[in-house]
């Protein structure tokens, strides 16, 4: 973030107000899936999000045995644009036969564990001494 302009000095009894403008710094996003049976984490780390991204998540999971044989894998999802709908489903099951696509609830993120899963390392970190 930067001031945007100069502030103005404050006048008598009034704080001093600042503009601030934030410009991207290149953020990326971390897509993850969790196996909650072996308590194994699966990510990737992208410029975006989006369907090029969630497919690679799924194939760098769905490659490795045990899913690859698995008779059935279950993919608990949010309801995010990569992965939303009817036509999420087709695509996935298109690639692999033995994929079924779950979704949750919108607005209903306290039952994504992959979600809980970090927020209960980050408060784990967090309240580290």
């Amino acid at each position: 973030m930067f001031a945007s302009t100069p502030p103005n000095p404050a006048k008598p009894g009034q704080a001093l107000r600042v503009e601030f403008e934030y410009e991207p710094g290149g953020a990326l996003a971390y897509l993850a899936a969790w196996d909650v049976r072996r308590a194994k984490i699966f990510g990737s780390c992208d410029p975006t999000t989006g369907i090029v991204p969630f497919d690679g998540l799924v194939h760098q999971v769905m490659r490795q045995e045990p899913y690859r044989q698995a008779k059935r894998v279950f993919w608990i999802v949010d309801n995010g644009s990569s992965h939303r709908g009817q036509t999420a489903c087709q695509r996935l099951q298109q690639k692999y036969s033995n994929l079924v696509l779950v979704h949750l609830p919108v607005h209903a993120s306290w039952l994504n564990q992959v979600e809980i899963y970090f927020f209960s390392r980050a408060a784990k970190s967090a309240n580290a001494p």
